[in-house]
């Protein structure tokens, strides 16, 4: 559980703690690090399920960008844990593309959203290859972690 800071979206804790859970003396740090990626992807899971609580529909896919989304281990525990397919882009800023996608739209560089979509490449998916029980089970765990580090005295 990554809260050395507290917890943020969608949990707002800034009282819980950081923890890491069933550690044994073959524990090494290969597995503390594989626990930090999926530790994300479990983050954004939390967060995606919130998302379509609030809008009330099921979202189909997660489009991924940004430094983390380069690790092909994460993607596909993300495409896993989630159930859904994982778009990763090519660029690993593609906030920041989208920005001057729409700079260049404002200023008369391109004509159309369209024109943009055309010059874009489609980056790699990732397809959930989990069984449900094994995803359900993981999850759980995750979530028996979250009450431990957010559980207030």
């Amino acid at each position: 559980m990554p809260a050395f800071a507290g917890l943020g979206a969608p949990h707002w804790n800034d009282r819980a703690r950081g923890l890491f859970t069933g550690l044994t003396l073959g524990t090494r740090s290969g597995h503390l690090a594989r626990a930090a990626l999926e530790a994300i992807a479990y983050q954004v899971r939390d967060v995606f399920l919130a998302m379509e609580a609030d809008i009330g529909s099921r979202l189909e896919v997660l489009l991924a960008d940004g430094g983390a989304s380069r690790n092909r281990l994460l993607m596909q525990f993300q495409a896993d844990i989630l159930d859904r397919p994982v778009e990763r882009s090519l660029s690993p800023e593609l906030s920041a593309l989208g920005a001057a996608y729409l700079a260049g739209l404002a200023v008369g560089l391109w004509s159309s959203l369209s024109e943009i979509e055309s010059i874009t490449q489609p980056g790699d998916r990732f397809e959930p290859q989990m069984p449900a029980s094994r995803r359900e089970a993981l999850y759980a765990g995750w979530r028996e972690a979250l009450a431990r580090a957010t559980y207030l005295p």
